[in-house]
Order: C-alpha cells, then sequence, then structure tokens
C-alpha cells in the first residue's frame, strides 16, 4: 500500500525520483528549478510560500509527487480567491492556511500531478485530500494543470478557468506552418501586419540589437544584467521582486539549455532583456525590463524575438505570461486555463461550486468575444 509523505524541503526527494514522474518537456516542474527557488532565497514564509511536497512512496520508490506549498496569502498565484478568503474570514473562519499545488510565480501550464501512471495520480489526489483534513486547512488548489492532468480530478475539486494569450504555429495537418516571421505576417490583415512591421522598424531605426542567448552562453555580465531589468521592473510598480540573481545564475547552470535571455542592446551595452525559459515545444516567456525607454521596445523584446526564435528553433507555442489584452494584435490569441479547488467545509464547497460553474460561463463568453478581434485573416487562422 502506497504511503503518502509530507516533504519540507525538495532536497529530502532525490532529482532522479522526482525528475522520472515527467517527460522533461516542461522546466518549470524539473527538480532543477523547484529546488533552486528553495536554496537561493525566492521562497519565503513572510511572503506566503512554504515548501509543502506531498510524496507518495511504495516503500522506497516515489510513485508520484505534487510540487505543493502551505499558503498565508495569495501572494504570487495568479488565480485570484481574495473573495473566497474574505468570506471565511466573515464567517468567523481561517482560509489560511491553505495548500497549493503550483510553480510559485509561474502562470505556467503544466504538469502538476506527477505520477508514474494513472492509479498513482489518483492516489495522490487522495492524499492530497486526507492532508488537508488531517491539518485543519481550510483547502487545497492545482493551479494551471494541464490536459492530462484535469481528467484525474474528480467533481469534488471544484473548476475554474482563465485566459491567457499564446501564439502558436499553426499545425501542418491542418494548414501550413509559418516557417518566416514574414509568413507569420503574411497571415494577418493589412492593418495589423503594417503595425507590427512599423513597431519593429521603430527599433531598429533607434539603433538596438538583439541577442539571444542560453544559459550556457550566457556571460555573468548577461545574467547581472537580466536581474537588473527583473528588478527595474518590479521598482517600476512598486512590487517586492522575488527572484535572486543566485537563483538565474542557478537556472544558467543546471538548466543550461532551457534559459533563454533575450537581450536588447544599444551602442555596445544591454539595454533591456526578456527571461524566458524553453520546453520540449513551447517558449515560455516570464520577466522583461529596460533601462532605457523606446518605441516598440517592449514589443519587440518580449514578442516578436520571441516569435523569431520559435521559428527558428522549430518550437510551435509561446507562451508570454499572464494577461495582456493587447498581445491579440501581435498574433497571440485567447486560451482557456484551468485550475482545480478542494474546498473542505461542504457549505463553503456548495456556495463556491455554483459560483465557480457561473465564472466559467463568463470567462469562455469573453473569450470568446475576444477571439473576434483576432488580427489574423479567417482563411489564415492557427
Amino acid at each position: 500500500m502506497p504511503t503518502a509523505r509530507i516533504h519540507r524541503a525538495l532536497s529530502e526527494i532525490p532529482a532522479a525520483a522526482w525528475d522520472a514522474l515527467h517527460d522533461g518537456r516542461n522546466p518549470f516542474v524539473t527538480h532543477a528549478f523547484l529546488h533552486g527557488l528553495e536554496v537561493t532565497g525566492c521562497l519565503r514564509g513572510d511572503w506566503g510560500w512554504t515548501p509543502c511536497h506531498v510524496g507518495l512512496w511504495d516503500t522506497d520508490a516515489l510513485i508520484a509527487a505534487a510540487p505543493g506549498y502551505l499558503k498565508s496569502s495569495s501572494h504570487g498565484e495568479f488565480v485570484f480567491d481574495h473573495a473566497w478568503a474574505q468570506a471565511y474570514a466573515q464567517h468567523g473562519l481561517a482560509y489560511f492556511p491553505k495548500w497549493l499545488g503550483a510553480v510559485p510565480y509561474s502562470p505556467v501550464t503544466g504538469p502538476r500531478l506527477l505520477a508514474r501512471d494513472a492509479t498513482a495520480k489518483h492516489a495522490l489526489l487522495d492524499a492530497i485530500a486526507g492532508f488537508v483534513r488531517e491539518s485543519g486547512l481550510s483547502s487545497a488548489h492545482v493551479n494551471f494543470h494541464d490536459d492530462a492532468d484535469d481528467a484525474a480530478f474528480g467533481d469534488d475539486w471544484l473548476h475554474r478557468e482563465d485566459i491567457q494569450y499564446h501564439w502558436r504555429n499553426p499545425d501542418a495537418d491542418a494548414m501550413p506552418g509559418w516557417a518566416t516571421f514574414d509568413d507569420f505576417l503574411a497571415a494577418m490583415d493589412h492593418k495589423h501586419r503594417k503595425n507590427i512591421r512599423q513597431e519593429r522598424r521603430k527599433v531598429r531605426d533607434a539603433g538596438i540589437a538583439f541577442r539571444i542567448v542560453h544559459g550556457d552562453e550566457a556571460s555573468e555580465d548577461d545574467l547581472a544584467a537580466m536581474h537588473g531589468f527583473y528588478l527595474q521592473t518590479f521598482a517600476e510598480y512598486g512590487n517586492s521582486p522575488a527572484l535572486t540573481l543566485g537563483f538565474i545564475r542557478h537556472l544558467a547552470r543546471t538548466l543550461p539549455r532551457q534559459l533563454v535571455l533575450v537581450l536588447a542592446e544599444r551602442d555596445g551595452r544591454a539595454i533591456a532583456g526578456a527571461l524566458c525559459l524553453r520546453g520540449g515545444d513551447t517558449l515560455y516567456g516570464r520577466y522583461w525590463g529596460a533601462m532605457e525607454l523606446h518605441p516598440g521596445l517592449h514589443f519587440e523584446t518580449c514578442y516578436y524575438q520571441g516569435i523569431d526564435y520559435c521559428l527558428r528553433e522549430g518550437l510551435t507555442r509561446f507562451e508570454p505570461g499572464a494577461q495582456g489584452r493587447h498581445k491579440i494584435a501581435r498574433g497571440f490569441l485567447p486560451t482557456i486555463v484551468r485550475s482545480r479547488h478542494f474546498i473542505a467545509d461542504p457549505r463553503f464547497a456548495r456556495a463556491i461550486g455554483d459560483w465557480c460553474v457561473e465564472e466559467c460561463g463568463a470567462v469562455r463568453r469573453h473569450a470568446r468575444e475576444l477571439q473576434s478581434h483576432s488580427p489574423f485573416r479567417d482563411d489564415a487562422s492557427p
């Protein structure tokens, strides 16, 4: 009979055992990425993140696991449940701490229930629900899981949806894929094609050139510059930056070909950058920042350089981060993302479940409305 164990640090689980439970195509669930967050100062209890990973063991063999955290706030989750916390408070109940299965600070779709087979995956979910009940927690949540995980959840895990904006190269079985950026633009209507060309021209005319480096190609100056850009963005918005320079160095060392830096340079000096990670068929844009402001620089650094990279490297998807309706005009179309929620108190589960059903309907309607603003011609839409 498999046994569930709670692990307060990922170092308690051997990297080989953890990574044997996924196919390696999503860098965010690798032992290297998640362990790196813990050992380089990116997770702090006062920011609401306390590691609480769930492992399912058959004697000495790890057969399933979920990256998990006890949360004392909803900081850095990108799935918003503030109204739920307020409802608990109004009834004199504590919503926090709660358990969250997710990748910290990363609204990126991917596997969350790592398991050797479907039976182990179902047992893992039972173990998570059991841990919530035994610990007196209000709830458990799994954010941004993929299709394979979604099939494992029962009706007791409430379903939520949201919208992100993703680029994808058309399926070659349905229509020819794009080989170049010009092919991509040719699929758009005249107005949007012209706007993108103008945005790119403004950046070139400003004397800005781009250099893309992987982790094993990045110098210490490159890594430090990217971290500086990241800090600049957080300073502009008055937020506390979580990722340390040590973490970026860790990624360059442990995920050398998955870390991708887009560096904008003018007069031989880096002035802006975007930090991305590369998966099996997807580029994930995570952070950007700039020390100089130029028309079109954000779009070129965060979107167009990434699309160029995908086309060169044969990647079929590009997820540039959460939110941003302005991405539609640049070829990133509305895409549904999901989360699941186990509410221990049946009274709240019923009320929240009804709310989730209504929310999903509204999200779907909004996605259809957003899709009507696609920049692609009807005969060329991906």
